[in-house]
C-alpha cells in the first residue's frame, strides 16, 4: 500500500510543531513560580482543564492501539475502548474531588499527607516514575510506527531514528513551558483529535447510509475470520489462561485509570472543587463520544483497508488508522489524520514526562533529599534536568518496544497503577486506619510484583510478538499481571496498617475534611 505523499506528511507534522512551540514560548513567559510549572498557576478554567484531560486520557492507544485493535478482533479489541471509559468513570466518582481537594502538586503529596513523609514520598514517587515509563513505551511505539509509515521509512533503524526526534521535541515542550505549555498542547491536541475522528466517522457512516449494521456487515465480508469478530474471545478465548489473560486485562483497564499520576495531576490546575467538576463534565463527553467513534473506524478498517493488508505495514495494528484515512480520502486525509495522531503523541509524552519529572523534584529531590527547605528555583531546574534524563530512558525502551500494540504497552502501565497506586489512594482517602506501614507495604508490593510478573511475562520474551523474541525465560502464563498484583497491592495494604499502631489522628480528620469539603486547599497550595 502507498504511504501517500511523504512531503505533504512532513509539512503537516512540521506545522503542527512550528504552531504549538510558539504557543509554549508564548504561555512560558509567565511561568514565574514553582506553582506555575508544576500545575500552571491554577489558572485554567473548567472548560480548559477538561479539554486539556481528554487530551491527556486520550493517547496513542486510544486513536492507534484501539482502532487496529478493532479491525482485527473485532468485539475483543472493542474491549480496550470499554476499558478506558469505565476506568475513567471510578477515576472520576472515587478519586478525582478529593484528590484535587488536599491543594497540593503530585500524587506522593497526597499519600505521605498523613504519614511519614520521607518514605512514602520515596515509595510514591517511585510508582509515578515506573508507570510513567510503561505509558511512555507506548507512546514512543506509536511514533515510530505512525511516521515511519507515512515517510515510507521502514526497517527498526529508521523507526528509531523518528522515536529520538518525538523524544527531542517532548523535551522541548517540557523545558520551555513547563505545566502551561504542556496543557496548551494538550487542549489544541484535543480539539483536533476529536474533530478529526468524528468528521471521519461521519463520513464512513455517510457512505454507509448512516447505518452501523452495514458497516459490520462490510466488516465481516472482508475479515477473515468472518461472523467471528462480532463475537466475544476470539482474540482471548483460545485457551484457559488466555481467557484468564482477558480477566487480567479488564482489572487492569477498569482500575487502572484512577492510579494514573499524569491524569490526577490534570485535577491539580484548577482554581476551585467547583472547577474540577465542571472540568470533569467536559472530559467525559469528549472522551465518551471518541470511544463511539473508535468503533466505527475499526470496523471501516476492517473492511475498507484488509486485516492483511494492516498487518504488512511498519507498525502493524498501529497504523490501521492512517491506512483507513488514506483509503477514505487518499494523501491529504492521510496526512491530516496523521499529523492528528502524532499531535496526540507529543501531547501526551510531553504530559507524561512532566509529571515524572515534577514527582523526581518536588518528591525526591524536595521532600525526600532536602527535607521540603529546597529552594523553589532550584527544585524546578531539577525537574527539568529530570525531564531530558526520562526522555532518554524513554527513548531507548521506545526503540525496543517499536513492535508492540499501543493499546496492549498502555494496559501494562493500567496494570502497575492499579496494583501500585489505587490501593494506596483508595486506603488513604477513605480508610483512618491505614498507616505508613500499609502505604508502603501496598506501593511496593503491588509496583514489584507487576514490574516482576510484567519482565517474565510472554511480553518480553519467548514469543515471535516478545520484545526479546529470540530469548525465553517467561514463567508467568499471563500478558497481564493485574489478575494477581491488584489483589495483592490491597491485602499488603490491609495487612502493613493492621499490624502497625494508630496513626496521627489530628492529621488523619484534617485530611478527611479537607478531601471531602476543599476546605483549607486553596490556601495550602498558595502557602506551598
Amino acid at each position: 500500500m502507498d504511504v501517500g505523499n511523504p512531503v505533504l506528511n512532513i509539512a503537516i507534522f512540521l506545522a503542527f510543531v512550528v504552531v504549538t512551540l510558539a504557543v509554549v514560548i508564548r504561555v512560558s513567559r509567565q511561568n514565574t513560580s514553582a506553582a506555575d510549572f508544576y500545575h500552571g498557576g491554577r489558572s485554567f478554567s473548567g472548560r480548559q482543564n477538561g479539554i486539556a484531560i481528554a487530551g491527556d486520557y486520550l493517547s496513542a492507544a486510544s486513536f492507534l492501539g484501539i482502532v487496529g485493535s478493532v479491525a482485527l478482533y473485532g468485539y475483543d479489541g472493542l474491549l480496550y475502548s470499554v476499558g478506558f471509559l469505565v476506568a475513567w468513570l471510578v477515576a472520576l466518582l472515587l478519586v478525582a474531588e478529593p484528590l484535587r481537594n488536599t491543594g497540593k502538586f503530585t500524587m506522593a503529596d497526597v499519600l505521605s499527607f498523613r504519614m511519614r513523609q520521607r518514605p512514602v514520598r520515596t515509595a510514591a514517587a517511585s510508582s509515578t516514575l515506573a508507570v510513567t515509563f510503561f505509558y511512555l513505551l507506548a507512546q514512543m511505539a506509536g511514533a515510530g510506527a505512525l511516521v515511519s509509515l507515512l515517510l515510507g521509512i521502514d526497517g527498526r533503524v529508521g523507526q528509531s531514528a523518528v522515536i529520538v526526534v518525538v523524544g527531542i521535541v517532548m523535551i522541548a515542550y517540557v523545558l520551555i513551558g513547563g505545566m502551561k505549555g504542556t496543557t496548551w498542547v494538550q487542549i489544541i491536541k484535543a480539539v483536533l483529535l476529536i474533530c478529526a475522528v468524528g468528521v471521519t466517522t461521519v463520513w464512513i457512516l455517510a457512505l454507509n447510509g448512516f447505518n452501523f449494521s452495514t458497516v459490520l456487515e462490510r466488516a465481516v465480508e472482508a475479515h477473515p475470520d468472518g461472523t467471528k469478530i462480532l463475537d466475544p474471545m476470539l482474540q482471548y478465548g483460545e485457551t484457559g489462561s488466555s481467557k484468564l489473560g482477558f480477566v487480567s486485562l479488564a482489572i487492569a483497564l477498569v482500575f487502572g485509570a484512577a492510579g494514573l499520576p499524569h491524569v490526577l495531576m490534570r485535577f491539580y490546575t484548577v482554581p476551585t472543587a467547583k472547577e474540577a467538576r465542571r472540568s470533569v463534565t467536559w472530559a467525559i463527553a469528549l472522551i465518551g463520544f471518541f470511544y463511539l467513534c473508535t468503533l466505527v473506524l475499526g470496523f471501516a478498517a476492517a473492511s475498507m483497508v484488509g486485516v492483511d493488508v494492516i498487518g504488512s505495514l511498519p507498525g502493524g495494528s498501529n497504523s490501521a488508522a492512517p491506512a483507513l484515512a488514506y483509503a477514505l480520502g487518499g494523501s491529504v486525509l492521510l496526512a491530516i489524520i496523521s499529523a492528528v495522531a502524532f499531535a496526540t503523541i507529543l501531547a501526551v509524552v510531553a504530559g507524561l514526562t512532566i509529571t515524572a519529572s515534577a514527582s523526581f523534584a518536588h518528591d525526591i529531590y524536595n521532600g525526600v533529599l532536602k527535607r521540603g527547605e529546597a529552594d523553589p528555583a532550584r527544585e524546578v531546574k531539577v525537574a527539568r534536568t529530570a525531564a531530558v534524563v526520562i526522555a532518554a530512558i524513554s527513548i531507548v525502551g521506545g526503540v525496543l518496544a517499536a513492535e508492540q500494540n499501543v493499546a496492549f504497552l498502555v494496559s501494562l502501565a493500567f496494570a502497575v497503577a492499579a496494583s501500585a497506586n489505587l490501593p494506596s489512594i483508595l486506603y488513604s482517602l477513605y480508610w483512618k486506619r491505614f498507616s505508613t506501614r500499609g502505604s508502603l507495604w501496598s506501593i511496593y508490593g503491588g509496583l514489584i510484583s507487576a514490574v516482576v510478573l510484567i519482565l517474565f511475562s510472554p511480553v518480553v520474551s519467548g514469543g515471535e510478538k516478545a520484545m526479546f523474541p529470540g530469548v525465553d525465560f517467561a514463567w508467568f502464563p499471563l500478558t497481564n499481571p493485574a489478575i494477581v498484583s491488584v489483589p495483592l497491592g490491597f491485602l499488603l495494604g490491609w495487612l502493613g496498617s493492621i499490624t502497625s499502631g494508630p496513626g496521627d489522628e489530628l492529621k488523619q480528620a484534617e485530611m478527611e475534611v479537607r478531601s471531602l469539603t476543599g476546605a483549607g486547599s486553596e490556601k495550602a497550595a498558595v502557602d506551598h
